[in-house]
């Protein structure tokens, strides 16, 4: 039975972190339900605006009875509106959706893997498994310093974080495959998770199989009723039998095994996907 509830939610603050804007909602019907990898949907544009689909954005903190914690960038005229919301204003928003992380049962070692503000669950995602005793380190990628996020509140919260840019303005200049790799193998990590941009999470997902980790990947897709109606957010993924079929993001994800997504056919319907069209047929 699904614990979301779609309430109004007054607006707490909105601040800058780099690239970033960081928004604290009052949401004290949804908090204490969140896991690391839920998400909020929240309605965009305001009454009457002609935006007519919500925008999804993973749940970066929450408090029980209090507040949720969003973390988005603005960039398309969704985002961008949201930008321009003060602490007073009330948004219509969805939460807590989403299939979250599933949590190591054993305290075993784990690398947790980021690109850009796909860093928002991982503080909390960091945080739940220390209490279960895991050794957690934390892999945290952007194109430059300023779009990074998340890094000395999971410094804090992990045994070690390494930072990567592809311009080299903080960390090591790379991208996090190029990192992760000996990580994996000098921590004997069992567990990767990953959150961020298609492309690498599939190869972050390759890495993680490569060397016998399990990953979990919460992808980003686009999600506009994160209820499992609108069937934007679909993709290919491999079910226990082996079959192929098209999951929707919202409903069945964000969170997929990373071996079981077919990463080189998302966007399309493969031709073996279960459902599919025969060709001739009719």
């Amino acid at each position: 039975m699904s614990k979301a509830s779609q309430i109004n939610a007054t607006v707490l603050s909105i601040v800058p972190v780099g690239d970033y804007l960081h928004m604290v909602l009052e949401a004290p019907a949804i908090g204490e339900f969140v896991e690391p990898g839920n998400f909020v949907a929240i309605a965009v544009g305001g009454i009457g605006s002609g935006m007519l689909l919500r925008r999804a954005f993973s749940i970066h903190k929450a408090t029980a009875n209090e507040s949720i914690e969003v973390i988005f960038a603005a960039h398309g005229q969704g985002t961008q509106w949201l930008a321009t919301v003060q602490p007073g204003d009330v948004l219509d928003i969805v939460a807590p959706l989403g299939k979250p992380f599933i949590l190591p049962r054993q305290p075993i070692a784990c690398v947790l893997v980021a690109g850009g503000y796909g860093a928002a669950p991982m503080e909390m995602l960091a945080k739940q498994l220390k209490e279960r005793g895991c050794h957690v380190e934390v892999v945290l990628g952007a194109a430059t310093q300023s779009k990074l996020f998340g890094v000395l509140d999971l410094m804090r919260e992990a045994d070690g974080v390494t930072v990567t840019t592809d311009d080299g303005s903080s960390g090591i200049r790379g991208r996090v495959t190029d990192v992760l790799g000996e990580l994996i193998t000098r921590t004997g990590a069992r567990a990767v998770y990953a959150c961020g941009p298609m492309g690498m999470l599939q190869a972050v997902a390759d890495m993680a199989t490569e060397r016998g980790a399990f990953s979990q990947c919460a992808v980003e897709e686009s999600m506009a009723c994160g209820i499992g109606v609108c069937m934007t957010c679909v993709l290919p993924v491999i079910d226990d039998e082996g079959v192929t079929k098209m999951v929707r993001s919202c409903v069945e994800g964000p969170v997929f095994r990373g071996d079981r997504v077919r990463w080189d056919d998302v966007d399309t319907i493969p031709a073996d996907v279960f459902g599919a069209p025969i060709p001739g047929g009719h």
